[in-house]
């Protein structure tokens, strides 16, 4: 029989409901005083006027007034807080490994690149270094995307030529797709931005580090940069993030400069020149075998409800798990989303010299945003506040269940990349497109996605996996779910069951196998941050 409400942990003083719960309904022992619909949470005992409201066995808020048993929490009975935490001398970094013998032996089809790791993908990428570029990288990107067969027949179009000859009921029609000129080319992506001068140095240099990230990702095969000349980000700036990256890289990027050149029909002549010779060469490049310990997954979550911390979190933790015991790389990103988690996550540092460096990050970030105004208390959206997530540290605490419980190996700033196995704390914004774009920048070569809302997004070269929380989303917006975890609310599969078929669709993936709605849909979203208060 299906669950109605669940306890996430034994300290725990509130329940979640599972399905809609009418008020005089007794469950487990508890009868709701009102309405709690499915993914809101009511109280399993009398809670006290500004006494702890405990979730996941941590601190997630505190009573505005007293609360019987069986009461809904609101953002108006309820409000933010979290524990306290310092660097601890002791380190928690046991952690139960799972068994991986199914997948010991298991292998994806990837691009090998010399600096040693391997691409899921082989994308060539249009930079512009400033944004005054942004009309010629387009230029360039529109012809060689078209001409080239990378272009994507728009259904929508046949559609409004139906209803401009006066179609009451226009077809959508599908056409099959035109034949790549370079078959080993997965595609051509841009990357423009809005970035690059009239802000700081320090501006520049971090938007340089972050498309150096890009650069020598191991899904990119090759890269066009078009630079005006004047601007703050230079070419030598970025040739020195590249080289900071990987010393001695020696994939195609082409740099061209503007204010050097001359004309724009110059520039553009040489730009299409040098990349066509560039896109042949790196069209020899084929896959070839390789471990899944040469998989660098990144855990992304937008647009959660109450369900993410019980579903979707929780099978990708386990896939996080799997893969760190193969000796794969994982990154957990959206710092003002670990609010709450803090101790947690600085005990399991393999070092105090990581737990400090993780908890001065959190400390500066939080300092940041309160002095604008804000807080990591303003994080939930009203989406997120609509669906059961009361508080940021209820948000929070289901949010880092993505990271399973593997001890923490390093921890990047942005726009740092993964620099060894094991599990990353990646210090980015909650914003699920900044904090994506940022993984990937740090070497992600698939991105699991966790919503329980539904967020269209995606990103330009690596391909990035949805997951919804519950089933009815599943359904509702299948053309951007790819793998529905409302089986486990469901009761048809255990977490460990779900983490298997995840980690079999992100083989798959890997492989060239299987196209992720996101790439299907051509969600290419590129949004650096802009090193500031973004939450």
């Amino acid at each position: 029989m299906r669950l109605q409400i669940l306890k996430i942990h034994r300290d725990d003083n509130v329940w979640v409901a599972l399905q809609d719960i009418p008020a005089g309904t007794t469950v487990e022992g508890i009868t709701a005083i009102r309405d709690v619909a499915a993914k809101h949470k009511l109280t399993g005992t009398f809670i006290a006027k500004d006494s702890p409201i405990i979730m996941y066995g941590v601190l997630v808020g505190l009573a505005n007034e007293d609360l019987p048993e069986g009461e809904l929490i609101t953002t108006k009975n309820i409000r933010h807080a979290s524990g306290n935490f310092a660097v601890k001398e002791e380190r928690k970094t046991d952690w139960d490994v799972p068994d991986v013998t199914q997948w010991k032996d298991r292998h994806f089809m990837g691009y090998h690149r010399t600096d040693g790791r391997v691409g899921t993908g082989n994308y060539w990428v249009i930079i512009p270094l400033v944004f005054c570029e942004n009309r010629n990288v387009q230029m360039l990107h529109k012809v060689l995307v078209k001409e080239l067969g990378y272009r994507k027949h728009n259904p929508y179009e046949e559609m409004l030529q139906q209803l401009l000859q006066g179609k009451e009921d226009p077809e959508i029609i599908i056409k099959p797709p035109k034949r790549r000129a370079f078959e080993n080319i997965d595609g051509i992506k841009l990357l423009s931005h809005t970035l690059g001068c009239g802000g700081t140095k320090d501006d520049a240099r971090t938007l340089c580090g972050l498309l150096a990230g890009y650069i020598t990702h191991p899904n990119v095969a090759g890269a066009t940069v078009l630079s005006l000349g004047c601007q703050n980000a230079q070419i030598d700036m970025l040739k020195e993030e590249i080289e900071k990256r990987v010393p001695g890289f020696d994939r195609t990027v082409i740099c061209l400069e503007q204010q050097k050149i001359g004309s724009e029909k110059v520039l553009m002549e040489q730009a299409l020149q040098l990349t066509f010779e560039g896109l042949a060469k790196a069209n020899k490049q084929q896959r070839q075998p390789a471990p899944l310990s040469k998989l660098i997954i990144g855990m992304e979550c937008g647009g959660s409800d109450g369900f993410s911390g019980i579903s979707a979190n929780p099978a990708v933790g386990r896939v996080s798990d799997i893969l760190v015991a193969l000796g794969g790389s994982v990154i957990l990103s959206e710092f003002p989303e670990l609010c709450g988690v803090e101790q947690e996550l600085s005990d399991r540092c393999i070092n105090t010299e990581l737990a400090t460096r993780y908890t001065q990050l959190m400390r500066e970030y939080a300092s940041r945003a309160e002095a604008v105004g804000s807080g990591f208390d303003s994080n939930p959206s009203a989406g997120n506040i609509r669906d059961g997530l009361i508080t940021d540290a209820i948000k929070s605490a289901g949010a880092a269940k993505k990271g399973g419980s593997s001890p923490v190996t390093d921890v990047i700033d942005y726009p740092g990349s993964v620099q060894r196995p094991g599990l990353a704390l990646l210090c980015t914004p909650g914003s699920d497109v900044e904090s994506t774009t940022a993984e990937v920048g740090a070497g992600a070569n698939i991105v699991l996605f966790t919503t329980g809302l539904g967020t269209p997004t995606g990103n330009p070269v690596t391909p990035v996996l949805k997951l919804s929380t519950n089933s009815k989303l599943a359904n509702k917006m299948e053309d951007i779910i790819d793998i529905d975890t409302g089986t486990i609310i469901n009761g048809e599969e255990s977490i460990n069951e779900a983490a298997d078929r995840i980690l079999n669709l992100v083989i798959d993936t890997a492989s060239g196998l299987y196209t992720a709605r996101a790439q299907v849909l051509e969600q290419d979203d590129f949004i650096p941050w802009k090193r500031g208060v973004s939450l």
